[in-house]
């Protein structure tokens, strides 16, 4: 009986990559929250004299959003954020600094505003 050829392993490496990486897919991921921090929990503290609220978005609130269901404000403001396919969230205000959940997007608003107040952001 002949020894393996460099073809039936290569078909063989070829199998079992696609198969890894079909199993990969199929596994659910973890929420990019983490244990303890679900996303959809609702928040409402003051993070450096600015107050920040999120809670799962009523459903007048989904007209124009990306934000996964889920609305952000700053001092009353809402914070347009968008929830990656990662699982990471990222605002308009810190647009290219991903985070891992909606309280996080709406600290990094505030650090990222010094003070500033948050405009309303007018929807197409």
């Amino acid at each position: 009986m002949p020894g393996i050829t460099r073809r039936r392993a290569l078909t063989a490496a070829a199998t079992l990559a696609a198969t890894a990486s079909a199993a990969a897919l199929a596994v659910p991921r973890a929420s990019a929250a983490g244990p303890g921090h679900p996303v959809d929990e609702a928040f409402d503290e003051v993070y450096k004299g600015r107050r920040i609220q999120g809670r799962p978005a009523a459903a007048d609130e989904h007209r124009h959003e990306h934000g996964g269901g889920y609305a952000v404000f700053v001092d009353g403001v809402q914070l347009h954020v968008m929830r990656n396919a990662d699982g990471s969230w990222i605002s308009v205000v810190s647009h290219y600094a991903p985070v891992p959940t909606p309280r996080a997007a709406a600290r990094a608003a505030v650090d990222e505003l010094q003070g500033a107040p948050l405009l309303p952001f007018p929807a197409n």
